[in-house]
């Protein structure tokens, strides 16, 4: 390791190296491509600026005049990459070595010409680094080494073919290293093409679940989400905390609600610009918000100090996710804890992530009202402001206002103060399994004792469960929850509620025992006796008629066989539309022709039918044509002489051509017709159209 770089380790507070830092800067590493695999908030960021030390110091302990650079870092999202920037900057700073950035969101003019004062390492976007390469304004031929950081990330965000197109541009002589959480078979194909014999380092943790993490998940109605976030933060109180939704719309959503309760409360989305961006990111870094609320992709990789909490508002897609995003907790040695809100609906989605991240999470409820409060009283008094010693100035204030109110008085307004400035927790139902859409089936022996009762009307009068069930709510003053089968017999109803609620049933339907419409509520003794199931009681079309006979008895009485024509059925005559059936003179006629001329009738009696010959033949004129209305037409004879008769010779000679236009006369003049296609016509001069 370079002195340079050891200084500003020692100066940072650090004492010892992380595993993954271990590993990559071994000596035996130094001049190799690396496929580093290690959990998020592992150190990474200082592990590969230390591997590309020695690359690019070479035997000096401080940096030349920058030009061209000589490594490049790529990340997957804006905020990580300015986070990498700065991580780099002081672990560089006795190097001192020149950082430049190239990210989305940020003026590419100011890019531009940070690049041409030159700078040692640059930190990239893959899409905005790709428009430098192609403007030209950024040079990779002197590059010593690449660095891909949350490699699996970018690979799914798309950006495969923006990684290829840069690491196509580095020349061949320098150091690949790609770090990611995971390795799957993406990443391992992307190494195996842009790395040369690259050494694979994987670190313990990665085989385990991250032990300063304590993972809880909490189940909660599907009505009171929003309310169980709300408990959770303020149970917790931690200095910074992470809530993450799956949409930006439930972004927005959350971070008014939390706004409206007086949390400070930042926002941290993909729609937002980047300077917006990192304003909420400095405002969680200032103390001046202590709440962002995130979508996966925007909080991708961010580093907060303190942030002690991680609330999953939405349950991720995948365990991967569900990783990266508890990852931004328990980092550099502190504890956090990661809570998953899980409704009742979403139970068996949320095991199967904890079981393929390979976590152990503890089943629970949200804090509660009175544990929130239990817990502001407990933080009150662990506060070290109870041991300060009172300085004189405080000594005259407490003086004060211990001549005008009792000690009793003044405590009680503390508490007071103290009370209205947090935001009040709030009140949680109880969790109904039988909520959950996943749920199996409740059984009779699980909903206990109950007592059946019958109203008039079933299906004959179209009496139905679903209309049945808000009746006996409404008048009975119970819930759903309260009542059990229904079964709908053809002239009654019959319906068991719970033997606790069957008292306060009768109370709230009167005396009368009466219902909507003054329908009587009967209690019965037991349960009712089944009937077999009628499709409906109205009188059916068929019912009269006599039953079918079975099938060999039907065979017997009437054979099958061919159908005589005398015994075929007459179809009903159909009245005939006008003009339809006649001829001109009033005498029946076929409407359709038979296509053949012979026909067999049913009787087996052939008939056959001659077709009339036409022409001479028939009876009629020979064509004689008809004079064709131009000389050289295609219809009739020639007529020869304009006016004249047909000359009976035909207008197209065999193999050769028409005749020319304009040798016959005009149908309607008899003059001369004239030959206009090839006329020409002076342009200052008016047409006229010929004759």
């Amino acid at each position: 390791m370079k002195q340079a770089l050891a200084d500003a380790l020692q100066k940072r507070g650090y004492e010892t190296l992380t595993p993954v830092q271990t590993a990559v800067t071994a000596p035996e590493l130094a001049n190799a491509d690396l496929l580093v695999s290690a959990q998020t908030g592992s150190g990474k960021t200082v592990g590969f600026g230390l591997a590309i030390g020695d690359s690019l110091l070479g035997e000096d302990e401080v940096f030349e005049r920058a030009s061209k650079p000589l490594a490049l870092v790529i990340a997957p999202t804006r905020e990580l990459a300015l986070q990498v920037k700065r991580e780099l900057q002081w672990l560089y700073g006795e190097a001192r070595a020149t950082m430049a950035s190239c990210v989305g969101g940020m003026d590419m003019r100011d890019e531009r010409r940070t690049l041409e004062r030159g700078a040692h390492i640059v930190v990239a976007t893959p899409g905005r680094l790709r428009d430098h390469i192609m403007r030209k304004s950024i040079d990779l031929s002197e590059l010593r080494a690449v660095i891909l950081d949350e490699a699996d990330e970018m690979l799914d965000l798309g950006f495969k073919d923006d990684l290829e197109f840069i690491l196509g541009h580095a020349p061949e002589s320098r150091r690949t290293l790609m770090f990611s959480a995971t390795v799957p078979k993406s990443i391992a194909t992307l190494a195996k093409s842009y790395q040369k014999n690259a050494v694979r380092v994987s670190t313990v943790a990665e085989k385990s679940q991250h032990t300063d993490i304590q993972y809880r998940a909490l189940s909660v109605s599907a009505r009171d989400m929003e309310n169980a976030i709300i408990n959770v933060l303020r149970f917790y109180e931690a200095p910074n905390a992470l809530v993450f939704a799956n949409t930006r719309v439930m972004v927005n959503r959350l971070t008014t609600r939390l706004s409206n309760r007086g949390f400070s409360v930042v926002s941290l989305s993909g729609e937002l610009s980047q300077a917006e961006r990192s304003h909420a990111l400095q405002a969680m870094r200032d103390g001046r918000a202590r709440i962002c609320v995130a979508t996966d992709v925007a909080a991708r990789g961010i580093d907060l100090p303190n942030l002690d909490l991680v609330v999953h508002a939405e349950l991720p897609t995948n365990y991967e996710i569900l990783m990266h995003r508890s990852g931004r907790t328990g980092r550099a040695g502190r504890k956090g804890i990661s809570a998953l809100i899980v409704p009742p609906s979403a139970r068996r989605k949320a095991e199967r992530i904890l079981q393929g991240a390979k976590v152990t999470a503890e089943w629970a409820v949200p804090p509660s009202a009175d544990e929130v409060t239990a817990k502001d009283r407990e933080r009150l008094l662990a506060d070290p402001a109870w041991h300060e010693e009172i300085s004189d100035k405080d000594q005259v204030a407490i003086d004060e206002l211990l001549s005008h109110f009792s000690p009793t008085q003044v405590a009680a307004a503390y508490l007071r103060i103290y009370t209205a400035k947090q935001s009040a927790p709030e009140e949680l139902s109880a969790v109904d399994a039988r909520d959950s859409k996943e749920v199996k089936p409740r059984r009779a022996a699980d909903f206990g004792p109950t007592i059946w009762f019958s109203v008039p009307g079933g299906r004959a009068s179209g009496t139905v469960p679903g209309r049945l069930l808000p009746m006996i709510c409404n008048a009975g003053g119970i819930t759903k929850h309260d009542i059990g089968a229904i079964k709908i017999h053809p002239d009654a109803s019959f319906f068991e509620i719970k033997l606790a609620s069957v008292e306060g049933f009768k109370k709230a339907l009167g005396p009368n025992m009466t219902a909507e419409d003054n329908a009587v509520v009967t209690e019965l003794k037991g349960p009712p006796a089944d009937v077999p199931y009628e499709r409906s009681s109205s009188p059916k079309p068929w019912a009269d008629k006599k039953p079918r006979a079975p099938e060999a008895t039907r065979a017997e009485e009437k054979p099958s066989g061919p159908i005589e024509w005398n015994d075929a059925p007459n179809p009903k005559p159909r009245k005939p539309k006008p003009g339809e059936g006649k001829s001109y003179a009033g005498e029946s006629k076929l409407k359709y022709k038979p296509k053949t001329t012979a026909q067999t009738r049913p009787d087996g009696v052939v008939e056959t039918f001659k077709k009339k010959p036409s022409g001479a033949a028939g009876g009629g004129k020979p064509y004689a044509g008809k004079p064709s209305k131009f000389v050289g037409g295609s219809g009739g004879k020639s007529t020869g002489k304009p006016g004249g008769k047909p000359t009976g010779k035909p207008a197209v000679k065999s193999g050769g051509k028409p005749a020319k236009f304009g040798g016959g006369a005009s149908p309607k003049t008899g003059k001369p017709t004239t030959n206009v296609s090839k006329q020409k016509f002076d342009p200052g001069k008016p047409k006229r159209r010929p004759a």
